[in-house]
């Protein structure tokens, strides 16, 4: 009761539930909750059949067959070499440094993102405004990373419907790309709303906080999908 009558009597709307937790901030964590579901069951769909491809490319060193390796067609077929022992073995597509460097920038906007939280909730304005441009920067340099890797794919002959492991890389890395898209087009219309007469009212810190729910959410699900696709061998 004195909390809320203390937000009152500052000038902002009180919207207490019976769990002691904001409506807007229960909703966001609702939804949140279904999303996890959704990832869940697309990296369960990923780890359940990534063992079942027979055809190149995969996503490290394997062997196959020589029949197999001989009816390849030539936009995969570069990729295996014929060992001479009744089998051919094919290098690996993905490029561990490369996604490494874009999930370490990732990570770094995550920590932008609380210092934004910081500043809104703090009282300083030209920071959370600095730190939430350093968050939107960020999250576009790892779409461009993730774009830059979906055409180096493609050159190599990895598409949508190449094997198993292409459709679950496309569909599992697109989504979370989308959601990264989603959650820079919510940053970018906080970090504008700020710069109006009235910014984004007495509950700048309350806005800027429930962003970052959902920005550090994308990051820890990509965590775990660098974790399952590019560290763990099939």
């Amino acid at each position: 009761m004195a909390h809320a009558q203390a937000a009152a009597g500052h000038g902002a709307p009180v919207h207490a539930t019976s769990t002691g937790t904001d409506n807007r901030k229960l909703l966001m964590w609702l939804f949140l909750g279904s999303e996890c579901l959704f990832f869940a069951s697309l990296i369960a769909s990923h780890l359940v059949y990534r063992s079942r491809q027979l055809v190149p490319p995969f996503p490290f060193e394997s062997e196959i067959p020589i029949d197999v390796y001989n009816g390849l067609s030539e936009t995969v077929k570069h990729m295996c070499e014929d060992l001479g022992n009744g089998f051919a073995d094919c290098h690996g597509i993905l490029d561990i440094p490369v996604t490494s460097t874009s999930t370490f920038v990732l990570l770094f906007s995550s920590l932008a993102m609380v210092l934004a939280v910081y500043g809104a909730q703090n009282g300083r304005p030209m920071m959370m405004k600095g730190w939430l441009l350093a968050t939107i920067i960020a999250g576009v340099v790892f779409l461009g990373f993730q774009v830059y890797e979906f055409r180096l794919f493609a050159m190599e002959g990895l598409g949508l419907s190449t094997n198993q492991f292409g459709a679950s890389f496309f569909v599992l890395t697109g989504f979370h790309g989308t959601h990264v898209g989603v959650g820079v087009l919510y940053l970018m219309s906080m970090l504008a709303a700020s710069f109006r007469r009235n910014g984004l009212g007495p509950e700048t810190g309350f806005h800027i906080e429930i962003a970052g729910l959902y920005w550090h959410f994308v990051d820890i699900v990509w965590i775990i999908i660098f974790t399952v696709v590019y560290l763990i061998p099939v």
